[in-house]
């Protein structure tokens, strides 16, 4: 009898070991997951602050722009709202890994994977921009020398 590679993969089967391992894994993300909600706390916090901060530090400290901590308020909401999301994600992925492991539902894994796909998707598209900002500022900065 032939099988495709389709019918291979749905007779897959997680043994003791492997659920042992996603089991594992489940924890550490979620723990991550919640370290990384924390953080993003934080971040909302200093955006709320960040302008009175800088005012004080204005103040003190001569040369800093006035419109600084409007500038700091944005780049926090901003950086919060991307972190948000591989954080959503991971923390999905170890939700609906547990539930799977604790019902044996394949669906609820097949949906757990798909988060974790997501997050992955998402830190490795926001690597590839952030590699290319970093060769154009590079880029540009050597241009920049040259003239």
């Amino acid at each position: 009898m032939i099988h495709n590679p389709i019918t291979r993969l749905e007779q897959l089967t997680i043994t003791g070991t492997a659920k042992i391992f996603l089991k594992e894994t489940a924890k550490w993300g979620k723990f991550l997951s919640v370290i990384g909600f924390i953080l993003i706390g934080l971040m909302l916090i200093l955006a709320a602050f960040s302008t009175t901060i800088f005012d004080m530090v204005g103040k003190m400290q001569p040369g800093i722009p006035e419109n600084m901590g409007l500038t700091m308020s944005i780049t926090y909401l901003f950086l919060a709202f991307i972190y948000f999301f591989p954080v959503y994600y991971l923390l999905q992925f170890s939700n609906k890994m547990k539930k799977a492991l604790a019902t044996k539902n394949d669906e609820a894994l097949a949906k757990s994977f798909e988060m974790l796909k997501s997050h992955y998707k998402f830190i490795g598209v926001f690597t590839i921009i952030t590699i290319s900002l970093y060769v154009l500022i590079i880029v540009a900065a050597t241009f920049g020398s040259m003239f």
